[in-house]
């Protein structure tokens, strides 16, 4: 089909060519004598104007119908600043109508006012909108620029399986039934992390993969079950190497795809810091207000309440924001008790407001003069102050008073702009699964401890660090990585941590040990999250904007209507019988 330009090239170089146009008609304007049609491809908008030798050919064309247009290109005499074609219009002299459309169901403003899961079901539909098209090549983009600059280091770009066993450590496994092994399924891949550290041990020293991965898990905005990992392992790394290579990536996909320059070398804070001042592992640094510990004010307190807290290895921790206290009303502060306590147990939250020289608030009251001073003292509180205070155990107090720190920040417009990178270092290498009654890897089993003494990781499990990794931006965990381990010995002292006899262990994971016999290289990687990134990238807060097919917040396919049923002979050939749950019709 004759094309000789994309309709948002256009401009002022081209007044007087004769060009040939195709698109969708996204706006018609009739007025009389004279139609206007805004002709829409990938690349932008054009105003296309038929005079009235040629307005009846267009007379009953709609919204989505596609065209192809011949004219010639004119300077625009009202000009439209809003449209990157805004100085020139195309005046027709041939049209041909291409399709017809029917009514859009949905509306393909950017600003759509649709129900979003309207908008999936129409998800061909919906990706005519530009903002969903600048997000794709925005993401295409981001893959590119890795590729390039991978390359560059020397990174060969691999592809692992995606039928493989099942693993059972962490989320669970998508399963895959076998037809030609009745009661076997494979699995799909959580992350290529066993196949990636199989490629060190076999040599390949620099790998990286732009790999597809599945996890059967709980969904919130920035999850979907299957998403792209931009996976990387290296051969003969320590984390510096690691944090050099992520970090020069970052900034060439940053640079080339927003113009934004990154800060070299990015913030490191360790776990146990992040969480002390900022009650998270993802903490945004756009802002301040951090969590201080104010329990040494307490130490001969008769407030019950805290007394009681401080006598059971508990805490005081409060957080500070200035000028805010007029904001935040009784019932605005009645609402974020409530959201600490069913979110995350917390007992209950005090409050403080400094109005004049003097403390009001939930517990002004039962605090005494002395304390009282010592919290105005070591807060420096100022008139219009809102102090909120959550005593209880650090991972209770904590983990709430970081959620209050992000959610006030947001509603107090404290948050700036721009982009705040943090590497998050030394996790604790085990955390206790009240559920399991053990403990479980806070990553995953083949991360390496930060320990010589094997021996150490059953003697004092809970006290041992990892060389585990994660990379935050702007309060979103970007990527997770590790130095992992490449002993024999280290590696079983870590499974017999986590409960698991060696025996276990082979059973689940016995092809990947058996390698380790035969010469492993220290090797560490990550994994990042590729919509995560394009998100942050495209400034938007739902993964799904990043996703040319995503599905729902409950794993649904609404265009397809996927999952759904199978043929009775198609589940026969499986050896699969279907046992309905009792609550399903």
């Amino acid at each position: 089909m004759e094309r000789t330009h994309h309709n948002g090239e256009l401009n002022l170089n081209h007044v007087g060519e004769e060009v040939t146009l195709v698109g969708w008609v996204n706006k018609r304007r009739n007025l009389g004598a004279l139609v206007f049609i805004d002709l829409r491809d990938r690349s932008g908008l054009v105003q296309v104007t038929f005079d009235e030798s040629i307005a009846e050919k267009v007379k009953d064309v709609r919204n989505e119908y596609i065209l192809q247009v011949k004219g010639v290109v004119q300077k625009r005499q009202d000009a439209n600043p809003n449209m990157k074609t805004g100085e020139i219009e195309v005046l027709a002299k041939d049209v041909n109508i291409i399709n017809s459309a029917q009514t859009a169901p949905i509306d393909l403003s950017d600003e759509s006012t649709s129900n979003e899961d309207t908008r999936l079901k129409y998800r061909y539909l919906d990706l005519r909108r530009k903002v969903l098209q600048d997000n794709l090549i925005l993401r295409h983009k981001v893959a590119m620029i890795t590729r390039n600059v991978l390359d560059k280091e020397g990174f060969v770009e691999i592809e692992t399986p995606i039928l493989a066993r099942s693993t059972p450590e962490g989320a669970r496994d998508y399963l895959v039934p076998s037809r030609i092994y009745n009661g076997k399924f494979w699995a799909l891949p959580q992350s290529p992390q066993i196949y990636k550290q199989l490629l060190m041990i076999g040599g390949m020293e620099k790998y990286f993969q732009i790999a597809r991965c599945f996890r059967d898990e709980d969904l919130r905005s920035d999850r979907q079950p299957e998403f792209t990992q931009i996976d990387i392992e290296m051969s003969f790394a320590d984390e510096e190497m690691v944090y050099q290579t992520v970090e020069n990536l970052m900034r060439e996909i940053f640079l080339g795809t927003i113009g934004y320059e990154l800060p070299q070398p990015f913030k490191r804070l360790t776990w146990h810091e992040a969480m002390r001042r900022y009650g998270s592992d993802k903490p945004d640094l756009r802002f301040g207000n951090e969590i201080q510990n104010i329990s040494s004010i307490f130490e001969n307190t008769e407030f019950q309440v805290f007394k009681t807290v401080l006598e059971n290895n508990g805490q005081v921790y409060c957080l500070k924001f200035e000028n805010a206290a007029k904001e935040y009303s009784r019932k605005k502060l009645d609402e974020l008790q409530e959201f600490i306590k069913r979110d995350f147990k917390a007992k209950a939250l005090a409050y403080l407001k400094m109005e004049g020289s003097e403390l009001s608030g939930s517990i002004a009251k039962p605090l005494s003069d002395e304390e009282k001073e010592k919290i105005m003292q070591q807060l420096e509180l100022k008139d219009n102050d809102l102090v909120l205070v959550v005593a209880d155990k650090d991972k209770i107090a904590l983990n709430a008073l970081g959620a209050l720190r992000t959610r006030l920040a947001k509603e107090l417009n404290l948050v700036q702009d721009g982009y705040e990178f943090v590497w998050i270092t030394d996790f604790p290498m085990f955390e206790y699964s009240e559920e399991e009654n053990r403990y479980v890897a806070q990553h995953h089993p083949f991360t390496a401890p930060n320990v010589n003494d094997p021996q150490e990781l059953i003697e004092h499990p809970g006290d041992i660090n990892s060389r585990a990794y994660d990379l935050v931006v702007n309060g979103y965990e970007l990527l997770s990585g590790s130095i992992r381990i490449h002993d024999q010995a280290m590696q079983a002292k870590v499974f017999e941590a986590i409960g698991l006899t060696m025996e276990e262990a082979k059973e689940r994971f016995g092809f990947f040990l058996d390698a380790f016999q035969y010469g492993t290289p220290p090797h560490g990687g990550v994994g990042i999250g590729l919509e995560r990134l394009v998100m942050v990238l495209a400034n938007t807060e739902n993964i799904r904007d990043v996703v040319a097919f995503p599905t729902t917040n409950s794993a649904l396919d609404l265009m397809s209507e996927a999952p759904n049923v199978v043929d009775q002979e198609q589940l026969d050939v499986l050896g699969i019988t279907i046992n309905h749950k009792e609550n399903e019709e």
